[in-house]
């Protein structure tokens, strides 16, 4: 089941300093041709590079992805989508959704698929503001912007009454920071800086009050942890 929404107007406000954007681009890079590069390295000042393994980002969603949509409600608004696999896994499961990302490259891949994405910022104007009965935050986007207490305090406003949002976290439930960081591909091209965080559920749970949210469950599967909030 699609979603059919208003297609809203273009925001002018820019989309600096996103994830892997800018620089040499090897986020666009590797999402073009994932047959030369599948792995991205997060890099900050203070710590080791970290792998990203984006092919599971443009693959089809595996059971666990599937698992996160078995008790959701529509319609779904996956943030930061990427090529849109929990789009087409929550169209599978018959529920409207409809995926958000600041990457041009992974719109144009995903409209391509057939999917209804959008290409806006989560803090920019979306369809249906309050009326969302599902909202996604996997594959470490609780970091967009930098501010994971802002972001969740946005994502709370997006939600209908009766909504949820599933938040995926770092794996280290005490994890909580905020740093600038550049990707990086195999042959050394990097992006622009850009702000991100890693935040573990301890820190959802400290957070979830001031962003007007609930938390209704943690949970760990296949290496993965999850948040369930609600509206509080």
């Amino acid at each position: 089941m699609s979603l059919a929404v208003e297609q809203p107007e273009e925001s002018a406000a820019t989309r600096d300093r996103t994830f892997g954007s800018g620089g040499g681009e090897p986020y666009a890079r590797a999402l073009r041709d994932a047959g030369e590069v599948l792995f991205l390295s997060l890099s900050s000042e203070d710590d080791s590079d970290e792998v990203i393994d984006i092919s599971r980002w443009s693959a089809d969603a595996d059971a666990v992805d599937a698992s996160l949509l078995v008790d959701a409600h529509g319609p779904v608004l996956d943030v930061g989508c990427g090529p849109g696999r929990m789009v087409r896994a929550a169209m599978d499961a018959g529920l409207g959704a409809l995926g958000i990302d600041v990457s041009p490259t992974v719109i144009e891949m995903a409209a391509g698929l057939g999917l209804p994405v959008l290409h806006r910022s989560v803090f920019e104007r979306l369809p249906r503001e309050g009326g969302w009965g599902t909202l996604l935050l996997l594959d470490g986007n609780i970091g967009i912007g930098g501010d994971a207490a802002a972001l969740l305090a946005r994502c709370g406003e997006l939600l209908d009454d009766q909504g949820a949002l599933v938040v995926e976290t770092h794996v280290d439930p005490a994890r909580d920071r905020t740093f600038e960081c550049t990707v990086e591909d195999a042959q050394g091209r990097a992006s622009d800086p850009f702000p991100w965080a890693q935040v573990g559920r301890d820190a959802v749970a400290r957070m979830a009050p001031g962003a007007g949210l609930a938390l209704a469950q943690c949970w760990e599967t296949e290496g993965r942890s999850f948040c369930r909030l609600v509206r509080a």
